[in-house]
């Protein structure tokens, strides 16, 4: 259940670095600003004009954006919210705050999340509650916040950054692959219910790429000393190393969200990265246990 928020908020006028009135700009609201994914989504849509509302749980968090920003121009465009997506009430304000600043939203982008790992047995339940309350009910609690202005614009483009590990899972990261499993469904079922009212829902899936989730993760993976498992966890944690030392550059994917927010009917999905699109024909054509012993190579 998402905790609450018990202490007053600063409003949006207080956050942001933008002018008040409504805005003739296209605006964007993006979880997860601080860093990876976020922060150069929020730069390459600032460059083609939007009104960026760049979210974080921290707004301390914000000075490497800030300074981006700043190196290019683009102070402007940016305004800087908080927003927990563990927090009802930090969402509520923030969404509210944006509508009351800016009259409109026409895109929201859930970026906000993280990697947890290690083999079933060894991670502990409040890790996968941990895990699941950010990667999934995260994404649905700040859709639920803005669908209600969405559906009445009758427009709007909501894109859920899932990952290839939505489609197929591998062992030592189950956390993360049963939440982006669970953003794949929920994905698929907001599409159907929006489409009457011009609201396109988005899945991004990449693939490894060098961002901070992978350092992240791999020191959250949860194992024990005398782990029967120590040797297959010891090959996926070298596999990670490996995919992370040579992972390509995200601003790949920053680029192609760039150029899905101005996409008229873009698809459900969008794989992207090294291998992804084989992984994705493997999966839908081979047998299971002829993927599952690839894998099983793979990492090995």
């Amino acid at each position: 259940m998402a905790k609450a928020n018990r202490t007053p908020l600063p409003s949006l006028s207080q956050q942001a670095t933008a002018g008040q009135g409504h805005s003739d700009k296209r605006v964007a609201l993006i979880t997860g600003s601080s860093s990876g994914f976020g922060l150069l989504i929020a730069l390459v849509l600032a460059r083609q004009g939007w009104q960026v509302l760049a979210t974080m749980r921290d707004l301390s968090r914000r000075e490497q954006l800030e300074k981006q920003a700043m190196q290019e121009g683009l102070q402007a465009q940016i305004a800087y919210v908080r927003l927990d997506v563990n927090e009802d009430t930090s969402i509520a304000q923030a969404v509210a705050g944006i509508i009351q600043q800016y009259g409109r939203l026409d895109v929201l982008i859930n970026n906000a999340g993280y990697a947890a790992g290690g083999f079933v047995e060894h991670v502990p339940m409040e890790a996968w509650r941990s895990q699941l309350e950010t990667n999934v009910f995260g994404v649905i609690a700040v859709t639920r916040a803005v669908l209600p202005i969405m559906r009445q614009q009758r427009s709007g483009m909501i894109i859920n950054m899932s990952s290839i590990s939505g489609i197929a899972a591998f062992p030592g990261y189950a956390p993360y692959a049963t939440s982006k499993f669970a953003v794949e469904g929920f994905s698929e079922s907001l599409r159907q219910e929006m489409a009457r009212y011009g609201v396109h829902i988005v899945l991004v899936e990449p693939g490894a790429y060098r961002t901070a989730i992978w350092n992240k993760g791999l020191s959250a993976i949860h194992t024990a000393e005398d782990s029967p498992y120590k040797d297959h966890l010891e090959a996926v944690l070298a596999y990670s190393r490996h995919s992370s030392q040579h992972a390509p550059d995200p601003q790949q994917v920053a680029q192609l969200i760039g150029r899905l927010v101005n996409k008229r009917r873009p698809r459900l999905r969008y794989a992207v990265g090294q291998g992804t699109g084989i992984l994705v024909w493997a999966k839908r054509i081979l047998p299971w246990g002829l993927l599952e012993r690839i894998i099983d190579r793979v990492l090995r």
